[in-house]
């Protein structure tokens, strides 16, 4: 068990280890919810001093630095606002292309979780980041068990995965697999109050999002701010710096002619103080 020593540094201690490198899952606690507020959008600010040197860092791979010119990554950290020393969780960190760069931003004070689905982790590729970062701690769980500890966190950070909280427990279905609300209490409860939730994903159209996320791996963004209003968050800011006009919204993110040019939306909550 490595509880101990992460309770020593002021972090949320373990429930449970996976037979892996500093993997673990966290408790769940759920809160009350806030009324709510609706910002105008506006423009990512321009990006930090910190945000480009984590940019640079050599640490980086090939395989990440690739996809620099798609993700816009200094916009969308400067626009998801981190600090030096936050406590961030990456959901759904996959190959840790965020979690190293938060990590870089919030400094050696700060702490990333990087959380990572089993069933979609790339072998090594997650451990080569949590190796050249000692702020970075993987947690690595299953959907159903991918949970947070109350009050541990000062910003959540979901990319290209909010889709798939509606995933159906089997292809075809138009249930998600785990209610959507039981997992935004979760982060709600685990945000510190003033505490953020950064949502970057695929613009969906409308219509059953359990439907749309299995058969597109998109979301509606009109559904993804209702269920985080109803959660209790205030939507904080929007951008557009990834929107692109030419995607029609009606074919699957894999497709090899529309994979990295999705027109995809930013999203930026705030748990209230």
């Amino acid at each position: 068990m490595i509880a101990p020593k992460v309770a020593a540094q002021g972090l949320p201690p373990a429930l449970g280890v996976m037979p892996m490198r500093r993997r673990f899952v966290l408790p769940f606690t759920a809160l009350a919810l806030a009324s709510l507020v609706m910002p105008a959008a506006q423009a990512a600010p321009a990006p930090s001093t910190a945000i480009s040197r984590a940019l640079a860092d050599p640490a980086r791979s090939a395989t990440n630095r690739a996809l620099d010119e798609s993700r816009k990554p200094a916009e969308i950290l400067a626009f998801a606002g981190f600090k030096p020393g936050q406590v961030v969780a990456d959901w759904g960190a996959g190959g840790g292309y965020y979690s190293e760069l938060i990590a870089d931003v919030v400094g050696p004070k700060g702490r990333v979780y990087a959380l990572a689905n089993p069933a979609y982790l790339k072998p090594g590729t997650l451990d080569a980041v949590a190796k050249a970062h000692a702020n970075v701690l993987m947690l690595v769980a299953p959907p159903a068990g991918m949970t947070l500890a109350p009050g541990s966190l000062d910003a959540i950070f979901a990319h290209l995965e909010f889709h798939d909280l509606y995933l159906p427990a089997a292809h075809g279905g138009t249930t998600p697999a785990r209610p959507v609300a039981t997992t935004l209490a979760n982060w709600f409860a685990a945000l510190r109050p003033g505490g953020t939730v950064t949502i970057v994903d695929h613009v969906g159209p409308a219509g059953t999002p359990a439907t749309v996320a299995d058969t597109l791996h998109r979301i509606d963004p009109a559904q993804v701010k209702a269920d985080m209003l109803a959660a209790g968050f205030v939507l904080d800011a929007e951008s557009s710096v990834l929107q692109r006009n030419d995607d029609p919204h009606t074919a699957i993110v894999f497709d090899p002619a529309l994979r990295g040019k999705t027109d995809r939306f930013a999203l930026r909550f705030r748990r209230p103080a």
